[in-house]
């Protein structure tokens, strides 16, 4: 089996406001997450594990479709994350009740929650942040 773990993407930050490198930035992190799953698609990974924190903030409705069509057009890969003490699951959270393409799967909920993948030999656990947490190491 062959997997990439990350973590912390922090899609959508605008960090350091008001500088020259504030104004690329964000696109340059959507450009770094197309360029790992261009990588996952030419070296045929088994699985991408992200373990929160994919976005800096709740994700936008938008944003979760240009990303589950990203995901989507894998051919190979089973994608699974958790979401962050940034991306954390408020109440009324775009994470909640998106529809995820078949090869993606979100494990959202507060208690460990396990995944297998058979054809693997292999299974995946993890759980989201369900509120926002500022402790050091936390996220």
């Amino acid at each position: 089996m062959r997997f990439i773990h990350t973590a912390d993407l922090h899609l959508g930050v605008k960090p350091d406001a008001g500088s020259a490198y504030t104004k690329g930035r964000p696109e340059e992190i959507w450009e770094s997450l197309r360029g790992l799953l261009a990588r996952c698609e030419k070296e045929q990974i088994d699985l991408l594990l992200i373990a929160g924190d994919l976005f800096h903030r709740q994700p936008l409705l938008r944003e979760l479709k240009e990303l589950n069509s990203m995901f989507e057009a894998l051919t190979h890969t089973k994608v699974v994350f958790t979401a962050g003490n940034h991306d954390y699951l408020k109440p009324n959270s775009m994470y909640r009740n998106f529809r995820w393409a078949g090869n993606v799967t979100p494990l959202l909920g507060a208690r460990l929650m396990k995944v297998e993948f058979p054809e693997f030999g292999t299974a995946v656990s993890g759980f989201s942040y369900q509120e926002r947490s500022s402790q050091v190491g936390s996220g």
